[in-house]
């Protein structure tokens, strides 16, 4: 394992991507609705801000619980697959970048840094937002459905690091979410919060900002903490 990292700044860069590089938390809004609609319910404000950050599977459960209505494995199974669907559709139709986003992007890229993306979405949904993203930039792809536990979990930032031959403390993660943040600060990365849908606690390793806007290498350097 590579110990690359200095007080200097990080080794590599983590990006979250819904609501961190792209505003595909507003789609997620739209098929989660359209789906508990097509359950029978409404889906509450607090159900869907319970799920920001978090995986489809966990996301149904919430959404059954929210609705009130029982399920099987099979019932989750069939929510899967038109929560996939119609999710698809969506990113398909376009997908927009959150401020400063891909500024941000070029500008670790031009940089040298090593990039990951580290996302509770599954492989099936993030192929298509990485036409938007650029697949190449990434030298680590990790997707919700490529871990055995997903974010609040630890293991995606642990895996992500990894597969870049280095410690989750040589990173800088770059999350929107509490759930998301939880897991690259648990992993033992330095977080930059960047709040898109939800608020996010203060916590020891995570440092807020309001947007992507106008980030520079010197504000990497400076947001990073050694571990």
């Amino acid at each position: 394992m590579s110990d690359r990292s200095s007080a200097g700044g990080p080794s590599a860069i983590l990006w979250d991507m819904d609501g961190t590089l792209l505003d595909s938390e507003k789609l997620w809004d739209v098929s989660l609705e359209a789906l508990a609609e097509h359950l029978g319910g409404t889906l509450s404000t607090l159900g869907r801000e319970a799920m920001v950050g978090s995986n489809m599977a966990h996301s149904l459960t919430i959404l059954f619980d929210d609705l009130g209505i029982p399920c099987t494995p099979d019932d989750l199974d069939t929510a899967r697959e038109w929560l996939r669907a119609r999710t698809a559709e969506l990113f398909d139709a376009g997908l927009e970048w959150r401020p400063g986003a891909r500024e941000a992007l070029d500008l670790v890229e031009a940089s040298g840094l090593p990039m990951a993306l580290v996302t509770n979405t599954e492989r099936y949904l993030t192929e298509r937002a990485l036409g938007t993203l650029g697949q190449d930039r990434f030298k680590a792809i990790i997707c919700g459905d490529e871990v055995q536990l997903g974010k609040p979990h630890p293991e995606p930032y642990q895996k992500a690091a990894n597969e870049l031959g280095l410690r989750p403390g040589d990173c800088l993660a770059i999350e929107d979410s509490p759930t998301g943040t939880a897991a690259a600060e648990a992993a033992g990365a330095t977080v930059l919060v960047i709040p898109c849908a939800v608020p996010v606690p203060d916590g020891p390793r995570r440092i807020q900002r309001e947007s992507l806007e106008g980030l520079t290498l010197d504000d990497l350097r400076a947001i990073w903490m050694p571990s």
